[in-house]
């Protein structure tokens, strides 16, 4: 009985673990389906998917567990080193130009766009300027500073002129001046004329007389308050005619040009793109390390930890363990668990044997007592 019972108990226990599995597909006797087809686990390998995938996310994989994995100071540590040695080594350290990089981002014809859009931008100035001109007028465009200085400068602008005509019909040359008015004067006028060179003698004689009356004139305090009234007048209209008027059939052609020519010489695009950013920036990297690195760095981290329990579930990871499950052979699954878990198992069939062994020694030993009574 105990060599039965150690038969039974063992061969039934082994037989348990391999009901687990085996066997790996239903069995049919006609369309009859045998009883315990298939094992356990092939039978509930839709359940044990499930179940692995809702372990896996709301006990493994949990969005805690990654912060602690991912997001912490070790981690956002070790991520502002990596990139900023990349910023370092892929930007500020390499040979690349910056209209290389402007190329790479897609922007070609950098220096021709730009030279383009410098005569764009002055044709349209140029257009606006002279719209302004032809309907604005001078009190309008002057700035008022300017106005005010206008105006301040007109004393001196009378006073410059006196000071010149006063040493111009002081010079022989002004008297000369003098001497062709006179006579251009007398001769218009006929015998009148004459009759008063007559009277008054020579014309030289009467360029004496008229220079120190003109220099007596320009002299003269009311002079200078004439000549700044008069220049005052004009000046107050001048205001106020459109500045078109002033400058009616100018050609801003040649202007234009000249301005064009000289901003693309200063601006030398071409050559200014084809320096490193080294070269503008030789502090760039230890500036990136100190103020861009450390704030995208935290960035990054704070927006992937707010955002990771949305990505957790846009990944959908319940799926994928149940998907993979699913997908896995069976006898892959079996010979994976019976060799992680093969002592343990003979540790089951050898338990049995012996539960069942003892079991036939208590039964031997009833039925000996039995029969001895």
């Amino acid at each position: 009985m105990a060599l039965i019972g150690a038969l039974i108990g063992g061969y039934t226990n082994h037989l348990a673990i391999k009901m687990l599995f085996r066997p790996h597909e239903a069995k049919y006797i006609g369309n009859w389906k045998v009883p315990f087809t298939p094992g356990l686990i092939p039978k509930r390998r839709d359940e044990l998917a499930k179940q692995l995938g809702r372990t896996v996310v709301e006990h493994l994989l949990t969005p805690d567990t990654f912060k602690r994995r991912f997001f912490s100071q070790e981690m956002s540590r070790k991520a502002e080193i990596w990139i900023q040695s990349q910023i370092t080594k892929q930007v500020f350290e390499s040979d690349v130009t910056i209209q290389q990089w402007m190329q790479k981002a897609g922007i070609e014809q950098i220096p021709n766009r730009v030279e383009a859009k410098i005569d764009d931008i002055l044709d349209e100035q140029i257009r606006s300027m002279e719209m302004r001109f032809a309907t604005k007028s001078i009190r309008e465009l002057a700035p008022e500073q300017w106005m005010e200085k206008a105006n301040q400068q007109i004393p001196e602008i009378v006073e410059y002129m006196l000071s010149k005509g006063e040493s111009f019909f002081d010079s022989e040359e002004g008297r000369q001046t003098i001497k062709r008015l006179v006579d251009d004067f007398l001769s218009s006028k006929g015998t009148l004329g004459n009759m008063i060179q007559m009277f008054m003698g020579e014309s030289s004689t009467i360029v004496d007389k008229v220079q120190p009356e003109i220099q007596k004139f320009l002299r003269a305090p009311g002079t200078f308050e004439l000549i700044a009234n008069i220049i005052r007048g004009e000046w107050e209209k001048l205001k106020d005619r459109p500045l078109q008027e002033l400058i009616g059939g100018f050609d801003w052609q040649p202007v234009l040009s000249t301005v064009k020519t000289y901003v693309k010489q200063e601006l030398a695009v071409e050559k200014r793109l084809d320096a490193t950013l080294q070269s503008y920036w030789p502090d760039g990297a230890n500036w990136t390390a100190l103020n861009f690195t450390p704030k995208l760095t935290n960035f990054a981290f704070l927006q992937g930890e707010q955002k990771l329990e949305e990505m957790i579930h846009r990944l959908k990871l319940e799926d994928m363990v149940k998907e993979q499950v699913d997908s896995f052979p069976v006898q892959r699954l079996e010979e994976l668990v019976l060799g992680i878990s093969k002592k343990e198992f003979k540790m089951i069939t050898v338990l049995g044997a012996v539960l069942g062994g003892v079991i036939g020694i208590i039964q031997g030993l009833i039925v000996y007592f039995m029969n001895m009574i």
